[in-house]
């Protein structure tokens, strides 16, 4: 597991780690790994020369040393310092360890052309202008300095892309967009969570004897050699029912395909047994598809609502089929909530739970809720004065502003959170990075898909998966991020490179399973 550290905690450990250490020691082995990592991007490329963008502070203080290094092993190397005030703005003893190996310095106050003109001749640049002190955006001569670098140079970001929040939660196009990021010790937020991941590129992560095992980290991402110990495998002593029975209320007259994508995906995934609630047409299609599903009610260990529901219809078929939607929401059992079922979340529902919205469902779910929220604190406050404006004043005072999309992919974590504080549930926010958040815990991050995976179906696929973990026993948290690893993991198999279709991706669960787990059985000790 890919554990990310909060700002806060990084430099506790750091500065844990500098009093049992002689001066200027973390600095050294920052440096000089940063320069083994540049030295080895020149040799991939058959570079020659490098160029360090230096700010104030440590950041720069270690890419000043790093060139250093790189100096003394043969490369062309240069440095722009960045701040306004030149050689006074900068790590004095880097400068000098920098300027005795025989690199070039250049300021880029008041020489910013020819400071962009070094720059563009970089086959490598290392980005020292801010680290993890750094505030989202670059200041305009910095700006300039990057926007001068050669589209083909290797661009490496020192401890995390400069421009970027550290901690991951703003957005920013005004960044660094970096080849690779070298950090130290442990990787950042930032470099876990979508408003940097993208600019971060590579990540390398440097161990300069800073100890953070025992600090709970702020973001977590599971690998591939996480399956084994999380996935349910049976023991000898298990049967169809120890193993979970997973209730599916999904599809519809107008959406058939849904409960075959949701019904086959938990199938392949190795749920004990399948109990499928639906209108004729699906009912069908299951049959046909998935024959070891029983269609009716019944006893279950958790549920999937809502893939492919159409709420709106209401022949007494449909009506059925929502009935038990509702009653699974309504229960005390574990329950997957994606698409359709999302209309029928209320609010708070105080057994686990996990929603499935991208961000346009969660934008009109956290405007519903918000707005019903508020219209509940309105209904138990003091009933204003009665008057012509009352009704526009209220209104205007206390209706919610609706959330939009763009709104949610401008900051997909804090609406994430917003929706957990209102429900309680485990919310798994679908996108390029997908994003699982639940109170109390490390935010999960997952981007193993391929952008192949932004197929009609997906998502059905998915809850399938994360249903028949829950059912199962998993938490919702650890449910919701391994069937997402898991189903962008397959994804990214029956894509080799190219189009899928979610029932490919379905069919190829149970096959990347047990490659997971023999790869997990056959890991050393």
């Amino acid at each position: 597991m890919i554990r990310a550290h909060s700002v806060e905690s990084v430099r506790a450990a750091e500065a844990a780690a500098m009093a049992q250490l002689p001066e200027g020691e973390l600095m050294s082995r920052a440096a000089l790994g940063l320069a083994e990592v540049a030295a080895a991007r020149l040799a991939d490329t058959d570079g020659t020369t490098v160029v360090g963008l230096i700010g104030a502070g440590d950041n720069g203080g270690d890419t000043l040393y790093a060139v250093a290094h790189l100096a003394e092993s043969g490369f062309a190397c240069a440095v722009v310092l960045v701040p306004a005030s030149g050689r006074e703005g900068v790590h004095a003893a880097g400068l000098a360890a920098a300027e005795a190996a025989g690199v070039m310095v250049h300021e880029a106050a008041g020489a910013a052309a020819a400071a962009a003109e070094v720059v563009a001749e970089a086959d490598v640049v290392l980005d020292g202008i801010v680290g993890i002190g750094g505030r989202p955006g670059l200041r305009p001569d910095a700006a300039r300095l990057v926007d001068a670098v050669d589209d083909d140079a290797w661009v490496i970001a020192v401890d995390l892309a400069s421009g970027l929040d550290p901690a991951g939660e703003e957005g920013e196009d005004d960044a660094v967009w970096a080849n690779e990021t070298v950090t130290f010790g442990t990787p950042k937020p930032v470099h876990l969570l979508p408003a940097g991941e993208a600019a971060t590129g590579r990540l390398t992560v440097v161990d300069i004897g800073i100890d953070v095992d025992d600090v709970p980290p702020a973001v977590e991402r599971l690998t591939w050699d996480d399956v084994a110990g999380l996935w349910p495998v049976p023991g000898s002593g298990d049967d169809k029912y120890s193993r979970g029975v997973l209730g599916v209320v999904a599809g519809s007259e107008a959406y058939p395909g849904a409960a075959v994508l949701t019904t086959t995906s938990a199938a392949e995934a190795g749920v004990g047994m399948l109990r499928y609630v639906g209108t004729p047409t699906p009912v069908g299609l299951v049959h046909q598809a998935v024959p070891e599903a029983v269609v009716g009610d019944g006893r279950v260990q958790a549920w999937v609502v809502g893939p492919g529901l159409d709420t709106d219809a209401d022949d007494s078929d449909a009506r059925t089929q929502l009935d038990a939607a509702r009653a699974a929401l309504a229960s005390d059992l574990p329950v997957v909530v994606d698409a359709g079922g999302l209309a029928l979340v209320e609010g708070r529902r105080d057994v686990p739970t996990v929603l499935t919205p991208h961000a346009g469902e969660l934008a009109r779910l956290l405007t519903r809720l918000e707005a019903a929220a508020q219209g509940t604190d309105d209904a138990t406050s003091a009933a204003p004065e009665p008057g012509p404006s009352t009704d526009d004043a209220r209104s205007s005072v206390n209706r919610p502003a609706e959330v939009t999309a763009d709104d949610v992919k401008a900051d997909r974590l804090g609406h994430a959170r917003r929706l957990v504080a209102l429900t309680g549930a485990t919310v798994l926010l679908k996108g390029a990075t997908t994003l699982v958040v639940t109170d109390g815990e490390p935010v999960r991050s997952q981007a193993d898909a391929p952008p192949w995976l932004a197929t009609a179906g997906a998502g059905d696929v998915l809850s399938g998966v994360i249903g028949a973990l829950l059912a199962a026993g998993l938490t919702p948290h650890d449910a919701a991020s391994l069937g997402a690893m898991v189903h962008g993991v397959t994804a990214d198999r029956v894509s080799g490179g190219g189009p899928l279709r979610a029932l490919a991706v379905a069919h190829g669960i149970r096959p990347t399973v047990r490659d997971l787990l023999a790869r997990g059985r056959s890991a050393p000790s």
